[in-house]
């Protein structure tokens, strides 16, 4: 079963430009990477210095693969970019049949 991946960013102020081009740099890398299905990056409506992520994957084992194979000069170069931390949370699909308490 495919897992999902979502990341959010916010950009320190000035750098929603540069953290945008960055991460859709890097869009590739993860496109590329064995067991990703899909890779999209968002940017939120009302705030340009907040994007996101949404990756889906065939495990997050493939992930965390992908994710230690990103070259650690760009994940410095991002430290640069961000507000504060980046999120992330991993997801699995919810069938309509499923039941809610």
């Amino acid at each position: 079963m495919a897992i999902t991946r979502i990341n959010q960013f916010q950009a320190k102020p000035g750098e929603a430009a540069a953290l945008r081009e960055f991460l859709r740099s890097v869009i590739g890398l993860i496109r590329d990477a064995p067991g990703c299905r899909s890779c999209e990056l968002l940017s939120q409506h009302d705030d340009p210095t907040r994007l996101a992520i949404i990756e889906v994957w065939d495990s997050i084992d493939a992930h965390q693969a992908a994710a230690s194979g990103i070259p650690p000069t760009l994940l410095k170069r991002a430290q640069t970019l961000f507000a504060g931390p980046a999120q992330g949370a991993y997801y699995d699909p919810v069938s309509e049949e499923a039941t809610h308490d």
